[in-house]
């Protein structure tokens, strides 16, 4: 059964913000005693956040599907609706977020690092909230927003400041397991190790983490055996030692050939690996024909600028002086590193005469209009409502659209639409002349809606001839 993973597709949805609600106070003696509907709640946040107790992300293998709860309707008596909860997945330190098309969209290091996976909608204005000097007594209330809904991947790269790499059975776990308090599993056959494994060794005033990651052989950084699932494991550390084998039992194998086969594929999977400082282990020397070819290969690769450490995890023998060359290794590290500051809150005003919004012209004459405000006011329109469509155009007219629409060449009649092509508002374009709250009948009603609408029809009399046309090449019989 799987215990460790370290890649998932994550599928979150924030929740919808609650409707506001048109609601008019009544009690004895006063029908009418204005409006009183609340505000609809907030729909909840999907947030993840880096917990250092949890290791894997086992949990969203099995559960990938996560959403957050929905806001409350606002209800009568001026009563806000309840705000969704958050929902805040805990995720391990080193979770890097990114989309799907492989955009980093967060790295998430150090304990409590969050980052907002999807926004919940906000919930709708009561008519309460709505009501003005010349629209009093709103019959309308604003819907609330659905909710973000993406899909994410979240990839684990372990946090350490060393990682031992070298080939399957080298003895990395053993010598790990003798270095710190880790117990990995230790085996005499390939791929013993599985899972990425983290230790913390003390070594003078220096603390530090070790990682061992699991075997690597040629052609890892192409996927071949289980290399490319955790060189991303490496990444973040400072320091690599390479362990090799001195006891090996197989003939085409010796330490400075296995030496140049991870420095290739260390390269050749980038990210800057073939640039950190590292060290060359050379394991198992507690084996006679071990120190012999230990001894006989030492000067060779101190010849390339190594330092190279003769260690027996059996016989825990070098392992002093390996783990404070390390710690020197580490705190060098530290010390070139910046410090880390406060995160700054950065504030970016939109330009004085940026309008929020953009009009185009298509190929087939229809105009769309895009941005924030629209089209946020249009998911929050109740088009069942008469008069809530005239206040969303008497909104537009005040932001401005219908002046641009004119500049762009719209006429009375042309159609626009609000929002992406594939989830749009379509109507036929009227001028206003006059506000909508002017002309307003009875509450929920707006008279503008009365007027025929030539640009609805002209579609309708296309279609229909082109349905005519469609019905006459079927029912065509050749000679």
């Amino acid at each position: 059964m799987t215990t460790f993973v370290d890649r998932v597709e994550l599928h979150v949805a924030a929740g919808n913000g609650g409707h506001g609600c048109a609601s008019v106070h009544r009690e004895k003696f006063k029908p009418l005693g204005g409006p009183d509907g609340g505000n609809g709640g907030r729909g909840g946040d999907v947030i993840l956040t880096v917990d250092q107790s949890v290791t894997t992300l086992l949990e969203y293998h099995h559960s990938p599907h996560r959403k957050a709860t929905n806001g409350k309707p606002g209800e009568g008596g001026n009563r806000s609706g309840k705000e969704g909860e958050d929902l805040v997945l805990a995720v391990p330190d080193g979770t890097v977020v990114l989309d799907k098309q492989g955009n980093v969209l967060a790295d998430l290091v150090g304990e409590g690092t969050s980052f907002v996976a999807a926004q919940g909608g906000r919930g709708g204005l009561g008519n309460a909230a709505l009501a003005s000097a010349r629209r009093k007594a709103p019959g309308f209330a604003l819907l609330g927003e659905p909710g973000d809904a993406r899909d994410v991947v979240l990839e684990l790269k372990t946090v350490a400041d060393v990682a031992l790499v070298g080939y399957p059975s080298a003895g990395k776990s053993s010598l790990i397991s003798v270095m710190s308090a880790a117990k990995p599993k230790i085996a005499d056959y390939p791929f013993t190790t599985l899972v990425p494994n983290l230790g913390v060794v003390t070594a003078g005033s220096t603390v530090y983490t070790v990682a061992d990651v699991p075997g690597l052989i040629p052609g890892a950084s192409q996927g071949k055996g289980l290399g490319l699932e955790f060189l991303r494991h490496v990444e973040r550390c400072s320091v690599l030692v390479h362990v090799l084998d001195t006891a090996t039992l197989e003939s085409d194998r010796d330490p400075v050939s296995d030496l140049d086969v991870i420095e290739e594929e260390l390269k050749i999977y980038g990210g800057g690996l073939d640039k950190r400082p590292r060290l060359v282990v050379l394991n198992k020397i507690d084996v006679p024909d071990g120190r012999d070819l230990a001894e006989m290969v030492r000067p060779d690769l101190e010849a390339r600028g190594y330092r190279v450490f003769e260690v027996s995890a059996v016989a825990r023998t070098g392992l002093k002086e390996l783990s404070f060359a390390l710690a020197e290794l580490v705190a060098r590290h530290r010390a070139r590193r910046p410090k880390d500051e406060a995160t700054r809150i950065v504030i970016r005003p939109k330009a004085v005469d940026d309008a929020g919004f953009t009009v185009t012209r298509e190929e087939d004459g229809l105009f769309r209009v895009r941005g924030e405000k629209p089209e946020r006011w249009v998911r929050q329109t109740d088009f069942n409502n008469d008069e809530a469509v005239g206040f969303l155009a008497d909104r537009l007219n005040r932001l401005g659209v219908e002046a641009e629409l004119m500049k762009a060449g719209a006429r009375a009649g042309d159609g626009v639409a609000i929002g992406p092509e594939d989830n749009a508002v379509v109507f036929d374009w009227e001028p206003t002349v006059t506000a909508g709250a002017e002309m307003l009948g009875r509450r929920g009603e707006d008279h503008r809606f009365e007027a025929p609408r030539p640009a609805a029809q002209r579609r309708r009399d296309r279609q229909a001839e082109r349905d005519e046309a469609s019905q006459e090449f079927e029912d065509f019989e050749p000679f």
